[in-house]
C-alpha cells in the first residue's frame, strides 16, 4: 500500500530503490507516528470533518497500534511503502471508511516531519538526561582524586603540574557547553510542523495551534513553507550538536588512551573492562575507550552529510530528504550508547599513584619556581632566565610545595560552581 497508490503500478526495480529501507528505520518513528495521527484526528472531530463515533474508532485502533509497538510486535510488512501507509491501511481494515479519512488535511510531507521533530525532541531530551549523569560521575571522580597530581603536558612534553581532580572537572564543564547546544537545538526541533501537508498549506480550515498543544510542543512553525523548509536544517543541527558533544568525549576517551599506555601508566582498569591480543598474553586493550572514540569521531562526519544532502536544494519537498533519516537516527541511538557505556566504564577507573620525583618529571615545577622568584622580587623575564639556565646547566631543582590557589587551578578545583553552572 502507497499513500500516493492511484491505481497505477509501478515498476518494481524503481518501486525498490526509491522505498529503499524505509520499513526498518520507520519503526523509530513509529510511536511518534501514531501520537501525531491521535492529535490530527482529534483535530478534525474539532472541526466538524470526523464524528465523535469516529474519533472514538481512531483513538481506539490508533491505541492498538500503540500497544504492539511499545511490545514490540509491530511490524511494517513489505507490502508496505512506510510507516505511514502502514497505520492507514490497519485503520481501514479494522474500521473500513474511517479508516480513510485519517489523513485528510495533511500530506506525508508533514506526516514525517512532526514524528521525526517528536522522535528528535524526545531523544534529544534523554541524550540531556544523560549527559547530566556522566557530568556528574565526572564532578564526583573530581572530587574523590582532587590531591592526585598528574602531569601536565603541551605539545606531548612534560610542561607543568596537573591533577586528576582538574582533568576530571574539566571535561566535566566542557559538557556544559555541550548542553547549551543541546539546549538551543531542542528549542529548533520543538516547533509543530503539523498542517503544512505538502508545504503549501490546506483549504481546510485545521486548527494547528490544537495540534501544536495537543503533542506538546513550545511553539508553531507558522509558516508552511518554512515548515517544510525546517526539513534537513533540523538534521543539520543536531548533527552539528551531537558532533560537538562526540568531540568533547573523544577527546577525553583519547586521554584515556593515552593514560593507560605503559609509557604513561596513570590510570588503569579492571580486566574485565579491556580486552586481549590473539598472540600476546599481555595485552590489556582499551577496546571500549577506542571504539569510543571512534563511533564519535564518525559522528562528528555526520554534520558534512547533512549539508551536503540538503545545501542546495530549492523550496518544498525532495525526495533527497529520505536519505537523511538513516543515519541521523543511528547517530542518536549511538551517542545515547556510547554516554551510556562511557559512564559505566569511567566509574571503575583506577588511579594510579605517580612518582613526580622520577627524571622524566624533574622540569613540571619549572613555573612555580619562577614565580617564586617573581615574588621575593626578580622581574619575571629576569627570574625565566635564571631558571632556564639551571635547567640548561642541569642543576635546577624543583620546589613541588607551591599551591596554586586560584579559581579553577589544581589546588581550587570549583567544583560547586561548576555544578551550579550546569543546573
Amino acid at each position: 500500500m502507497k499513500l500516493w497508490d492511484k491505481g497505477i503500478s509501478i515498476d518494481k526495480k524503481i518501486e525498490q530503490f526509491t522505498v529503499g529501507n524505509d520499513r526498518e528505520i520507520d519503526i523509530h518513528i513509529a510511536k511518534y507516528d501514531v501520537q501525531a495521527s491521535l492529535a490530527h484526528a482529534k483535530m478534525l472531530h474539532k472541526i466538524g470533518i470526523i464524528t465523535a463515533e469516529e474519533l472514538q474508532q481512531l483513538t481506539e485502533g490508533l491505541a492498538i497500534l500503540n500497544t504492539q509497538i511499545e511490545e514490540g510486535t509491530f511490524v511494517i510488512e513489505a507490502q508496505f511503502e512506510d510507516v505511514h501507509s502502514k497505520i492507514e491501511f490497519e485503520l481501514t481494515e479494522r474500521y473500513g471508511e474511517v479508516g480513510k479519512k485519517i489523513h485528510t488535511a495533511r500530506s506525508r510531507n508533514d506526516q514525517v516531519l512532526v514524528a521525526l521533530q517528536l522522535f528528535y525532541k524526545e531523544n534529544l531530551i534523554e541524550i540531556k538526561e544523560l549527559t547530566h549523569i556522566f557530568f556528574a560521575t565526572l564532578l564526583g571522580l573530581a572530587e574523590t582524586h582532587k590531591n592526585s597530581l598528574l602531569p601536565g603536558y603541551t605539545h606531548l612534553q612534560v610542561a607543568m603540574p596537573s591533577s586528576f581532580g582538574l582533568w576530571f572537572s574539566a571535561y566535566a564543564e566542557l559538557l556544559i557547553d555541550d548542553v547549551h547546544m543541546l539546549n538551543a537545538t531542542l528549542r529548533t526541533v520543538n516547533q509543530n510542523p503539523l498542517g503544512s501537508a505538502a508545504g503549501y498549506g490546506s483549504s481546510f480550515p485545521i486548527d494547528r495551534a490544537f495540534t501544536t498543544s495537543e503533542l506538546g510542543f513550545e511553539t508553531l512553525k507558522y509558516n508552511v513553507v518554512a515548515a517544510q523548509l525546517s526539513r534537513g536544517k533540523s538534521e543539520r543541527t543536531i548533527a552539528a550538536t551531537l558532533g560537538g558533544l562526540c568531540n568533547t568525549m573523544s577527546r577525553f576517551a583519547m586521554d584515556i588512551c593515552l593514560y593507560m599506555s605503559q609509557n604513561f601508566g596513570f590510570i588503569s582498569f579492571p580486566d574485565e573492562l579491556t580486552t586481549g591480543s590473539s598472540i600476546m598474553p599481555h595485552k590489556k586493550n582499551p577496546d571500549v575507550f577506542e571504539l569510543i572514540r571512534g563511533k564519535c569521531n564518525k559522528i562528528q562526519a555526520l554534520q558534512t552529510e547533512m549539508i551536503m544532502i540538503t545545501n542546495n536544494l530549492p523550496s518544498g519537498y525532495h525526495r533527497d530528504f529520505q536519505l537523511l533519516k538513516e543515519n541521523m537516527i543511528a547517530a542518536i541511538e549511538t551517542v545515547k550508547d556510547i554516554l551510556i557505556i562511557f559512564n559505566y566504564s569511567i566509574q571503575q577507573i583506577e588511579v594510579k599513584d605517580i612518582d613526580l620525583t622520577d627524571e622524566k618529571y624533574q622540569y613540571l615545577f619549572t613555573v612555580d619556581s619562577i614565580n617564586n622568584l617573581v615574588v621575593e622580587g626578580v622581574s619575571f623575564r629576569e627570574a625565566y632566565q635564571q631558571i632556564g639556565a639551571q635547567v640548561q646547566a642541569g642543576t635546577y631543582l624543583p620546589d613541588m610545595t607551591k599551591k596554586h590557589s586560584h579559581l579553577g587551578s589544581i589546588h581550587e578545583l570549583c567544583l560547586e560552581e561548576i555544578r551550579s553552572k550546569f543546573e
